[in-house]
């Protein structure tokens, strides 16, 4: 996952459809779709956080979260408030 920490994809003017957000999302497994759905509520999260909301362990939000940065639907930065962690967001900007 890249770690950029000044760069928000988030706000660029190539935003993802709905389309084609939901073509992308489609060929993930659950566990990549719940992490986006969480994402897609509340962002950015670490993923000690994604691990509370979601509910699911550990090892199976890295893997989501790799799938998820695999088709370029989440990037990740430093944490602000702690350096030491890196917090996710979705790269689209197509909302609800």
């Amino acid at each position: 996952m890249s770690t950029r920490p000044t760069t928000d994809r988030s706000q660029s003017t190539d935003a993802l459809t709905r389309t084609e957000y939901r073509d992308r999302l489609r060929d993930l497994p659950p566990s990549a779709k719940l992490v986006a759905k969480v994402l897609e509520t509340d962002q950015p999260l670490a993923q000690g956080q994604l691990v509370e909301r979601s509910l699911l362990p550990d090892r199976t939000v890295r893997y989501a979260l790799n799938r998820l940065d695999d088709v370029d639907l989440v990037d990740s930065r430093y944490s602000f408030e702690d350096a030491r962690k890196q917090v996710y967001f979705r790269t689209d900007s197509t909302g609800r």
